[in-house]
């Protein structure tokens, strides 16, 4: 006998009360998950590393004591001593839905074969079938008059086994809810003690159903008459508090009070293996992979044990039985199905005896073996799918059967396509950006952004709200309020703020309030309810407040609350965020792809003109979701996705999303991002450490700095930061010019602008001129060539000459040379290419103006020449056309270079101020002294053809220098 051979590791903390604790392997054996009915967590252990920490859950206010896994391992439940049933995305662990509740704890949970029923059941009286799909009640089934402690599916999805606390096993016909045999007293009573219960469960061919036996055995029971077949009596000294099947149904582990645990093998009815432990062991579960069982004990320590069945018998997972080959869904595949509907064919018009036999109620038992047993010989499948596609059964004729048959196969089909889209692949849920799930007894967060944050915690019935600014001074101090509502989600803006809650009963209604932090009226507060919808997702203006609800209405609100709109969206809202003027809506564009990619859309809005200004697809990464969603301080609409990676949107290209960063190549492993914000440079996130998704309330979440970076592929040159760089300047620039343009076309001053955006091309530049001699050294001169035609100042083109030179390479230097001497005659061209000959008003304007600017800055600078002779310098391109002679070199060529590019910006309207102010007094003498000397054409000096014209203009610039002499 071995003794103590098996290491256990402690999972949970009982303080050293016994605890019913359970333990599940996943159905590739790459997780186990435990808890215990004294801790409120549950644990998802990767079985690969048992040393690392778990993934733990907490949602629950008690201790857990059930849990259930999706035959397919995508959904775990878990039910607990608060009443609670609680769907968790798995192994994510990520919260889905409360989906049941009961009025005492909950004892046990089962899901069925194909994973779209949960069973569940406890203190209360009566066992809930629940549809996994939408949640509803299927059926309740009452019969019990104890704590049932033990529940299970047969494989065929004909009944379900249900034991109860004083010993009572009841078969249920899970098609019509009816009790089909009541077997009292045949297991033990265990009164209330809950750290050991009754369990039963069928074989994994279902032929057998295994139950706890009056002389501490395990009693074998038929499937179909509830006979008892045999028994399983070998060495326990105490009754059993557990029992499981392993795999291919050949062995058995069975646990009892004696801290024992023995391995039967089922044909031969004897025990073939032992171990003994320090503590009870209250549950087991077989590997479904491998000789492996897992165990946890009532104290909260698990372990594996490895080889549980000797080697040189027969493997656990061997021949495992097949009742029905499924897709990885746990779902029956359509050619199944057509057999499935033959063979349904034949026994409705071949046993009309057995119907009605079955009609008299005592008959039932033999004429269901006999269907059974005949189906099986034929080799017919046994398993029946009316419960999946609802089909009446009807006693009719072979040749109406037959004619018939192949309508009924296609509206099988028709309806098993719609269950696999349901169960197979689920559409994104909706969710408010910056809010964290709600934890019992814990304040989380109903908003989080960029301003500030509100957070909530319920307490006796409502709820207390705080809202707070990161920056104090920003924005206005808020006094704490009392929800009576029940908020879920919320919205934050420096106006104020909005809630918003969902349906919570059948009389309960979905409540919208806003409430602004300064208005001049008193009872500036509103609120708005909704009937028969109830509001998903929230977002705030400027001056507007809006809200998407369940029948996909886009509610729009003033901030006065007056009902400005009402929009019917193309699909359901997945979230939304306001900035400004604008508004941006994600919805299901479809359902899931076959690989389980969401499909999304997303639509910007004008709320303020009314109109609609981008829409398309929302791009997420294959296999992820999406988890926030929002405006950078910049405005750019920004998404993030649950593999980590940040894209922006951008007009570029027609409008595409740029990835402008990737936790993949940042984070550590046991690091999980959840954004806040981001502005052009900086993501603004809070580092959560695994397995917690998202921050606590308590204590502060602390904003870290995450640098932008496009996902790039490896350079050959060993410059990634620098094309990194690069990317990001031209971005940036990119956006600078685009709010230029819109202050510009709305007459705003956009000098501030103006002086950003030259200064990001001077950086530019400088990035540019680096890549240049990474090329260089790279000698990857095509690509020097293409960068230096990036250049934006003359002078950087100079000085990439001036590099290429130093590195001794000629021939660049010509072509550098070449470019620059294009690019000069490009601007050149283009200066003198614009005729002014008649000057209007408007144009008059705009030389009064230009001439204004130049006359304040020489006044300003230590120029000892006169203004007029400077303008008339700086004008002769702007207001003439020059000739031939006139466009010759001239010798002051460093100088008349300046004039053609302040000609060029002043013809456009949007001259840099710094241009004049950079000249220095020294260099205007030299400028005047070159100019006497080509002496170019005076636009000012009097002729006989346009005498009037001019000394009128002159006229008025001596008006316009004595006004500003006077002013000052």
């Amino acid at each position: 006998m071995k003794i103590r051979s098996v290491k256990l590791r402690e999972a949970h903390k009982t303080d050293g009360v016994a605890s019913f604790c359970s333990i599940l392997w996943d159905l590739q054996a790459d997780h186990i998950v435990t808890s215990s009915s004294s801790d409120t967590s549950i644990c998802i252990h990767d079985t690969l590393l048992l040393s690392k920490p778990p993934k733990i859950l907490r949602n629950h206010r008690d201790g857990v004591t059930a849990l259930a896994l999706s035959p397919n391992s995508t959904c775990l439940a878990s039910g607990s001593v608060d009443h609670s049933v609680k769907l968790y995305k798995f192994p994510s662990g990520e919260f889905e839905t409360n989906i049941t509740r009961f009025t005492l704890p909950i004892r046990v949970l089962a899901f069925n074969k194909s994973g779209s029923m949960l069973a569940a059941a406890g203190d209360d009286e009566g066992i809930k079938l629940i549809n996994t799909v939408d949640g509803s009640i299927a059926r309740v089934l009452k019969g019990h008059k104890g704590s049932v402690t033990g529940l299970a599916f047969d494989p065929n999805s004909e009944y379900l086994a249900s034991l109860d606390s004083v010993g009572t096993v009841i078969y249920w016909e899970l098609q019509s809810g009816r009790e089909l045999y009541t077997l009292k007293g045949i297991a033990p009573n265990t009164a209330m003690d809950f750290s050991v219960m009754n369990v039963l469960c069928w074989s994994p061919d279902g032929e057998m159903l295994a139950v706890p036996g009056l002389k501490n055995d395990i009693v074998m029971y038929d499937r179909d008459t509830a006979e008892k077949l045999f028994t399983l009596r070998g060495d326990h000294m105490q009754r059993i508090c557990f029992m499981c099947w392993s795999p291919n149904g050949k062995y058995m582990a069975t646990s009892s009070l004696d801290r024992q645990i023995l391995i039967w093998d089922v044909d031969q009815r004897m025990d073939i293996d032992r171990q003994k432990f320090d503590d009870v062991i209250c549950c087991m579960a077989w590997k479904p992979t491998g000789n492996a069982l897992a165990v946890i004990d009532a104290n909260g320590k698990y372990g594996i044990w490895e080889s549980a069945v000797p080697s040189s018998m027969k493997s656990p997972t061997e021949d495992i039985p097949s009742l029905q080959s499924r897709n990885s869904n746990g779902l029956l595949l359509f050619d199944e199905e057509e057999e499935e509907e033959k063979g349904e064919k034949d026994n409705i018009s071949g046993s009309l005896s057995d119907l009605g036999e079955d009609s008299l109620g005592e008959s039932e038992p033999p004429s269901r073996k006999r269907l059974r047993k005949q189906s099986k010989y034929d080799d017919e499948f046994d398993e029946d799918i009316s419960d999946d596609l609802d089909l009446p059964l009807k006693v009719e004729s072979r040749k109406k059967a037959s004619h018939g048959q192949k309508e009924r196969v296609e509206k099988g089909k028709e309806v098993q396509k719609r269950t696999i889209v349901e169960l197979g692949l689920k559409m994104q849920d909706s969710f408010q950006p910056g809010s964290t799930p709600m934890q019992p007894g814990k304040r989380h967060l109903l908003c989080y952004n960029m301003l500030g944050s509100i957070t909530t915690m319920e307490h006796d019935g409502y709820s207390h709200i705080e809202i707070d600014f990161h920056d104090t001074g920003r924005g206005p101090r808020v006094p704490a309020m009392t929800d009576y509502f029940g908020f879920t989600m919320a919205a934050l803006n420096e106006n104020g703020c909005v809630f918003a809650n969902p349906c919570k009963g059948e009389k309960s209604m979905s409540t919208l309030m806003y409430r602004p932090f300064s208005s001049w009226a008193n009872n500036s507060e509103w609120s708005m309810r909704f009937e028969e919808e109830e509001v998903k997702v929230v977002a705030l203006g400027n001056t507007w407040v809006a809200a998407v609800t369940s029948l996909n209405y886009l509610r729009i609100f003033s901030a006065g609350g007056m009902q400005k709109n009402v929009l019917s969206l193309a699909g359901q809202v997945v979230t939304a965020s306001g900035n400004r003027d604008e508004l941006a809506v994600v919805t299901h564009a479809s359902t899931p792809l076959p690989s389980n990619d969401q499909v999304l859309e997303f639509t910007v809005f004008n709320i303020c003109n009314g109109s609609q200004r981008v829409r398309g697809r929302l791009p997420l990464t294959p296999g992820s979701y999406l988890t926030w969603f929002g405006f950078s301080e910049e405005g750019q609409l920004c998404s993030f996705d649950s593999k980590g990676v940040l894209r922006v949107f951008t007009d570029q290209y027609g409008g595409g999303w740029l990835p402008l960063f990737s936790s993949s190549k940042a984070k550590k492993p046991d690091e999980n991002y959840w954004v806040v914000g981001l502005n052009s440079s900086k993501l603004f996130c809070v580092v959560c450490k695994s397995p917690d998704t998202f921050p606590q309330v308590t204590p502060k979440p602390i904003l870290s700095l995450l640098d932008l970076s496009f996902p790039l592929a490896s350079s050959d040159l060993g410059a990634d930061n620098l094309e990194n760089e690069f990317l990001l300047s031209n971005l940036h620039l990119t956006q600078i010019n685009k709010r230029i343009e819109q202050m510009a076309a709305i007459g705003l001053d956009t000098n501030s602008l103006d002086d950003e955006a030259f200064n990001i091309e001077a950086s530019l530049d400088r990035c540019i001129l680096k890549l240049i001699a990474s090329c260089c050294n790279g000698d990857k001169l095509v690509r020097a060539t293409e960068l230096v035609k990036l250049l934006s100042l003359e002078k950087s083109v100079k000085g990439a000459i001036k590099l290429v030179t130093a590195l001794k390479l000629p021939n660049l230097a010509e072509r550098f040379n070449s470019i620059l001497e294009e690019r000069l005659l490009n601007e050149t061209t283009t200066a003198s290419a614009i005729p002014v000959t008649n000057l209007n008003t408007d144009a008059s304007m705009k030389v009064n103006s230009a001439v204004g600017k130049l006359f304040t800055t020489m006044e300003t600078s230590k120029a000892s020449e006169p203004a007029i002779p400077l303008a008339a310098k700086e004008l002769p391109s702007l207001f003439t056309q020059k000739s031939a002679s006139e466009d010759a070199p001239q010798p002051a060529k460093p100088k008349l270079e300046l004039k053609q590019v302040a000609a060029k910006s002043e013809n456009t309207g949007q001259a840099k101020n710094g241009v004049v102010k950079e000249m220095k007094t020294g260099e205007l003498k030299k400028a005047s002294e070159a100019n006497l000397t080509v002496k170019p054409s005076n636009p000012f000096a009097k002729s006989s053809n346009n005498q009037e014209k001019t000394s009128s203009l002159l006229d008025s610039l001596k008006k316009m220098k004595n006004d500003r002499t006077g002013q000052k």
